[in-house]
């Protein structure tokens, strides 16, 4: 079967790209992963700002496991103006994936004025947008924090729907769910919002697309309930000055369809009858655990304290201001039969945190070792030790997406590839 060729943005560590591609090595038969199809990702970039090498762990990761000149190391903004500019070449793809920041999305200046849409500089949505536009690849394929569908407060959707009368202003129709990958079989929650777009000239039936598409047929689900319709502007600035303007609640529910910027939108449940993972999967033996990961007796009570609820009277220390400050507690330790709770870029280092994963092994408490993080997201054990220090790895993790949400998808996006190219 011919190559679905891919362009990786925002790489990180190399996700998107081992659950679709797989892996085999024979430097590491360990890390053997079965392709999601006959994926080939023929260009990626990475880069972490400000720039500074010390800054580029992630990059040296990916160019490591799949070979140096693999990633571009520069800013996606300076590297698509050289392309423009005929300086580098960027090759055509069939597939764009990546993950991005929930940013703030409004647009620049109304279609009229600008002839063009144009978004403000250093959003990273823009890059894509107009990495989209020049290489108009077939599939789309993007990962961000669900929340995406809320924001901004003031506005709650607005940036959606911004991305969603982007999309449709470049020919694509969309499907989007929100996926918490522990109940599809993985041993940490981690809730995120997946994006499949597709240029296509296939008259989507909104209602049947929402049970059949790519990512209901991927990722299996309950009967939508509540159905909602809307329809987004096709121009983005006026989303930007007026869309939910006062409203409560975002329109955008846990999944949905965008075609011709009318949108159908639906809560979904997730219908996963596979076995289902915990956080006692992923531990190493405890030969394998460095002692300094290991909490002092002595400073258990801080961990329990910032772990425990607390309603209390606090000063600030710069301006002397009292307030009252209240939250609920946090599992201490970390149950180990469950999933974990979403691993965060903060798990590295020694320090006590309310955030950190700590778990109780044979009556002593420890902070997750970074091989144990690798494996939460379901990479390879061992995928970014590469000389990385702790607190570099668990923010590689911190960022990065759980592989398997990706395979299971792009198993759907080839078996339909394929059905497609038979006719």
């Amino acid at each position: 079967m011919q190559n679905i060729t891919v362009a990786e943005l925002f790489a990180g560590v190399g996700g998107f790209r081992l659950g679709l591609e797989g892996y085999e090595s024979q430097e590491h038969p360990e890390f053997k992963r079965a392709p999601a199809g006959p994926f080939k990702t023929i260009w990626a970039n990475q880069w972490e700002p400000p720039g500074s090498s010390a800054k580029q762990f992630a990059w040296r990761c990916y160019e490591k496991r799949f070979g140096a000149g693999s990633c571009v190391n520069k800013d996606i903004n300076a590297v698509l103006d050289d392309y423009e500019a005929g300086k580098v070449d960027i090759p055509d793809v069939d597939m764009v994936v990546g993950g991005f920041p929930c940013q703030d999305y409004s647009v620049a200046r109304p279609l009229a004025q600008a002839g063009g849409i144009e978004g403000k500089k250093g959003i990273l949505w823009w890059d894509i947008y107009r990495f989209l536009h020049l290489k108009e690849p077939r599939y789309v394929l993007l990962e961000n924090v669900d929340r995406l569908l809320k924001s901004p407060a003031s506005q709650r959707g607005r940036d959606f729907a911004i991305m969603l009368s982007c999309f449709a202003d470049l020919g694509y129709s969309v499907e989007w769910r929100v996926i918490n990958s522990a109940e599809y079989g993985a041993p940490q929650r981690r809730k995120r919002v997946y994006i499949y777009a597709e240029k296509t000239p296939e008259d989507w039936g909104l209602e049947e697309r929402m049970e059949d598409g790519v990512l209901a047929s991927a990722l299996l689900m309950g009967k939508p309930q509540d159905f909602a319709e809307l329809k987004v502007a096709e121009d983005p600035y006026k989303i930007t000055r007026s869309f939910n303007k006062g409203g409560k609640k975002s329109p955008f529910l846990n999944a949905g369809i965008m075609q011709d910027c009318k949108v159908l939108t639906a809560d979904v449940e997730a219908a996963y009858d596979g076995e289902m993972g915990s956080l006692s999967d992923v531990i190493v033996p405890e030969a394998d655990v460095p002692e300094e990961f290991y909490i002092d007796g002595s400073k258990l009570q801080k961990w329990a304290y910032l772990k425990g609820s607390k309603s209390e009277e606090r000063t600030n220390k710069r301006t002397g201001f009292t307030y009252h400050y209240s939250e609920g507690a946090m599992a201490f330790p970390d149950s180990l039969d469950r999933p974990s709770r979403t691993i965060l870029t903060g798990e590295g280092g020694s320090g006590a945190s309310r955030f950190k994963h700590v778990i109780e092994v044979d009556g002593r408490f420890r902070r997750l070792v970074p091989d144990e993080l690798d494996q939460l997201q379901e990479f390879p054990k061992g995928w970014t030790a590469i000389g990385m220090t702790d607190g570099q790895r668990a923010f590689c993790m911190g960022n990065a997406l759980v592989v398997r949400i990706p395979h299971m998808i792009g198993k759907e996006i080839a078996k339909r590839h394929a059905e497609q190219a038979k006719r």
